[in-house]
């Protein structure tokens, strides 16, 4: 027995392609933590859009090969390394980013990419907090500058970054619009903060969010899906208005003349970009958020280690998104 406990099941992936790439071992090495690093045993990960991308090889920033996917994962510190003192043993804990990947038994973290978790919050809403909360608070106000009064709306408000996006924005004093795809996404959108809430499979969708907005258009678009609905969101935009472009899959032809009319900004937003003070402003808003009981994770989907490649294929191809997808 001795010699099998400093083993673990991780994914493995060997080369970038398809979601068949994800391969589950069983005797992978426990890594363990350096200094100023902390082992997490993990007990859920969160899955997001863009580690889809990064396994087909399709992003900018590729990991060297073998690597361990996941970032987003929650569980209780097993130990910590040289230089610690935020942290012990048995802390439940959340994170923004793991070195040595998530979809796994155990990970390792810089310990700043590391932040306690709540009671309040069972572990599979701890593994739906990362790169969701962080993004959504980046989009909204590191990149959007938005103000209470503002109003935004939140194009594909049902997943993780959406639902995110939609808590903050209403805790903060925002007039909050959202879209979904089907009935009950629309409801776990009002209920998670949106004022009001639309079929983007509607053929007339687009009529009924200018009805709402009138003359005077939308502050602020948080866009899911920019290489479907940039176009459209142009023309849904206030004088000054900005589309923050959160998630992409392809290209789009636009006509900035739609731009100049109305002097709008399209904003890029990357979470890997953010600074380490800008990281730090994020976690002390969300952390705040988790307190004061605003900030709920909405958990959708769940899925054992095992069903990895099922996971990677729903997360793009799911019609209908309610919550964040984890891994257990």
């Amino acid at each position: 027995m001795a010699a099998t406990r400093n083993v673990m099941r991780a994914v493995r992936v060997f080369e970038f392609g398809g979601p068949e790439v994800l391969k589950l071992q069983s005797d992978v090495l426990i890594p363990n933590p350096k200094e100023n690093q902390v082992l997490i045993k993990i007990h859920a990960c969160g899955v997001n859009p863009v580690e889809t991308y990064i396994r087909s090889g399709s992003y900018a920033r590729k990991p060297a090969l073998p690597y361990t996917p996941g970032s987003d994962v929650a569980g209780v510190i097993e130990g910590v390394g040289e230089h610690v003192t935020t942290f012990k043993k048995g802390d439940r804990v959340f994170t923004i980013g793991t070195i040595s990947g998530g979809y796994a038994d155990y990970a390792v973290a810089a310990a700043n990419r590391v932040f306690p978790l709540s009671d309040k919050l069972d572990f599979r809403q701890g593994a739906a907090i990362g790169i969701p909360y962080f993004t959504a608070y980046r989009a909204l106000f590191q990149k959007g500058r938005a103000k209470a009064g503002e109003s935004v709306l939140v194009h594909g408000a049902s997943g993780g970054v959406g639902i995110a996006t939609c808590q903050i924005a209403r805790a903060c004093g925002l007039k909050v619009l959202g879209t979904a795809g089907t009935e009950e996404g629309m409801n776990v959108v009002l209920r998670n903060g949106a004022h009001q809430a639309f079929n983007h499979r509607e053929a007339n969708y687009v009529d009924k969010i200018k009805e709402c907005t009138g003359t005077e258009g939308v502050d602020m678009i948080i866009e899911m899906l920019s290489n479907v609905n940039l176009a459209t969101d142009l023309q849904l935009l206030s004088c000054a208005g900005r589309v923050m472009v959160v998630g992409c899959r392809g290209t789009i032809e636009i006509n900035p003349r739609d731009t100049m009319s109305k002097e709008s900004s399209i904003i890029g937003v990357s979470l890997f970009l953010a600074t380490e003070e800008e990281k730090h402003e994020c976690a002390t808003a969300l952390l705040d958020g988790i307190e004061a009981g605003w900030l709920k994770p909405v958990v959708g989907s769940e899925y054992p280690l095992e069903k990895v490649v099922k996971a990677h294929e729903d997360i793009i191809h799911s019609s209908g998104v309610r919550g964040k997808m984890v891994l257990l």
